[in-house]
């Protein structure tokens, strides 16, 4: 997996030099969120890990886009919504609701699930494999599907 971390410095600095005002200043969002848990965690972060730092920044951005829409505010949904486009340009290619579903296909005949109340076990051979390219709430949503 490439390194995130690289990749970020790099489009920092073209950002900067693009005067792109938005993307420098989400870039350095995350740029401060992995540095964050790094010196909380004593440790640097593998490239897996920067992804999912990665995915829970934008998974804070869907939510908030969500609530405000909620609530009536567009102007900040819409911000949202473009910090949410720098962001995802650095996520590696998520799965299709498709490609999904043949992966929880082949997960429950795996787990020799047969109803909703053996999703944990479906779950549990599924993550690993989707871990980083599918967002966990679509995949729940996919495993509800064939498990009713």
């Amino acid at each position: 997996m490439e390194d995130i971390k690289t990749n970020l410095n790099v489009a920092l600095k073209e950002a900067m030099v693009n005067k792109d005002a938005l993307r420098r200043d989400v870039i350095r969002m995350l740029l401060s969120a992995i540095k964050q848990i790094e010196v909380d965690e004593r440790k640097t972060l593998t490239p897996e890990d920067a992804v999912g730092v990665l995915q829970k920044e934008a998974k804070k951005r869907r939510d908030s886009i969500e609530e405000a829409l909620r609530v009536g505010r567009a102007e900040i949904a819409e911000e949202e919504k473009t910090q949410l486009a720098v962001l995802e340009s650095f996520l590696p290619k998520q799965l299709s609701r498709d490609e999904i579903a043949v992966l929880v296909q082949a997960a429950i005949a795996e787990s020799g699930a047969s109803s909703a109340k053996e999703m944990g076990k479906v779950m549990a051979v599924l993550m690993p494999k989707v871990k980083g390219v599918a967002d966990g709430k679509l995949v729940n949503e996919v495993v509800r599907e064939f498990l009713k």
